[in-house]
Formats: structure tokens, sequence, C-alpha cells
């Protein structure tokens, strides 16, 4: 018997922070908790950059990057509660955390043309569920009309430890640079997000932390 009562509207909860921050556990978390589809923005932009570097195309080449762009089939769904992403049928999801991607994803990030694409294919997600997106500019330019937006942040020696406990030696400060000084989309605090500090939460923490200012911004019950 089908229900009368109106079904609620579509959302996605804005999850932004620089690297290590640790925006995309609690975004995963998040997602397991509320019941929502995590998509992690970043794995878009590395899939990008592996296909770049398996085409031997300079990421620094904007012309090259953009003439790719228009070639390839990038394709972005989910399994269960978990985004995908695919590029001409290959998921490259073993490979993005490479230190070959690490070092050539801010580049790549930074051409309009690569994030406008990507941009479009993030809020086509909202066709069909609603969404927990992480990323740099998921709040300011991705879903700014969102109400539910939070940053992530934490000190910076606390991230660099993140990083090298998972095996990643990139510089916390030259990506936090390369990210918050690019022209287009650059990372910042989104209008009407609130700044949660990670440095000394725990990850159940953390959520609760999280889920206070959900609730705070409105959150739907769901």
């Amino acid at each position: 018997m089908s229900s009368d009562l109106p079904a609620l509207p579509r959302f996605a909860i804005a999850i932004d922070g620089p690297a290590a921050s640790g925006k995309s556990t609690l975004a995963r978390e998040l997602a397991k908790r509320l019941g929502l589809v995590m998509v992690n923005s970043g794995a878009m932009y590395r899939a990008v950059t592996w296909k770049a570097l398996q085409e031997n195309i300079d990421p620094a080449d904007d012309a090259a990057v953009i003439a790719m762009m228009d070639r390839i089939d990038i394709h972005c769904g989910e399994i269960g509660m978990k985004s995908t992403c695919t590029i001409d049928g290959v998921d490259p999801s073993n490979e993005l955390r490479s230190e070959a991607i690490n070092a050539n994803v801010s580049a790549i990030s930074a051409i309009p043309e690569v994030r406008d694409r990507l941009v479009q294919l993030q809020r086509n997600y909202l066709d069909h569920t609603s969404i927990i997106m992480e990323g740099r500019d998921i709040g300011s330019v991705v879903f700014p009309d969102t109400p539910f937006k939070i940053y992530i942040d934490a000190d910076e020696d606390v991230r660099a430890a993140r990083r090298a406990h998972v095996g990643e030696v990139d510089s916390v400060s030259k990506r936090d640079a390369a990210d918050s000084e690019r022209i287009t989309a650059p990372l910042k605090i989104a209008d009407g997000a609130v700044v949660l500090d990670t440095s000394h939460h725990t990850i159940e923490s953390g959520v609760t932390a999280a889920i206070e200012i959900l609730k705070q911004q409105g959150l739907p019950e769901i």
C-alpha cells in the first residue's frame, strides 16, 4: 500500500576542508549513521589525474588535459552507499592514492574546464538521491544553496601526521597553498558553514559533533 505522506526533498550535506582534516572519514561515518550515499568528490579529480598520467599527458598542460576531457567518458554512480567513478569503463580506485597522483592532482583540479565537467556530474547525484559530499568547494560552488555545510579543519601538524600514517609524504602546507590560492573554486569556508576542528576528536566524537551541527542547521529526520 502506498503512503500518502509526501517524500522529503532530496538534499546535499556539504563537507569541506583541507587535506587530512578528517573530512573523508567523517563524511563516510556520517553517511552510515544517516543512511545516505557518500560522494568523494576528490576521487573524481584523482581519477582524471590518473587518466592524464596513463596517457603521459603533462598535468600542467591545460590544453592537453582539456582535449583529453573532451574525448573520455566519465561515469559517476554508486554501489550501495558509496560513490564510484569510472573513466572509459575502468575503475582506477585502487591507484588513486599513489605518490604521482598526490603530486599532480592539484594542477588538474585548478583547470576550470575540468572543474566545470566534474561539478555537473557531482550535482547530478541529486537527480536520484540525497547525499553527503566531501571535497574542497562543495559548500561554496557545487551546492552553495544547501543549508547543511560543515568545514572540517585540524592543526597542520596533526594533518601531517595523519598523512604520514597512511604513507603519504607530500607537504600539507604546499597542498593547502595550491588549493587555497587557485583562481577557480579555491578552498575556503563557505558562507553558512560551521567549522569543526577535529584535532582532538576521535572518529566517534567527531561524528557526534557533526550531527549536532547538522541538527542546528535543520537536518530533516530521515
